[in-house]
């Protein structure tokens, strides 16, 4: 009967053993595609960062372009807007002109009838 026990104890352990040398393998299976993956990632990762740094280097570039050429308008947007200013004082004259001169003129016709002629 010890021996029975003996026998049943080797091979529960033997079981286990294998059991636990083909969970090992599922890890170090596991493992390896995890490393892959991360070393892909980083590969990737350091793509897009140097990609990144392109880009805001050429946003920044455009940017000051921006600016160069807005500094370049403003006179040009100045000119206009006195040109605005001096045709709104020329048309408020005329207005002020003519609310002026806006009587009513009487004009006698030859036969001494009064008509009247509003002008603007």
């Amino acid at each position: 009967m010890l021996e029975w026990s003996a026998i049943i104890a080797a091979v529960a352990f033997t079981i286990l053993v294998i059991y636990l040398i083909m969970t090992l393998r599922k890890v170090m299976t596991t493992l390896a595609e995890t490393e892959k993956t991360l070393s892909d990632a980083r590969t990737a990762v350091n793509g897009i960062s140097e990609e990144a740094k392109d880009l805001i280097h050429t946003a920044n570039q455009i940017s000051d372009d921006v600016k160069g050429k807005m500094k370049a308008v403003d006179p040009l947007i100045e000119s206009a807007h006195d040109v605005g200013d001096m045709i709104h004082n020329v048309t408020s004259e005329i207005k002020r002109t003519a609310m002026q001169k806006r009587q009513t003129k009487t004009i006698h016709a030859q036969e001494s009838h009064p008509v009247q002629i509003k002008v603007k």
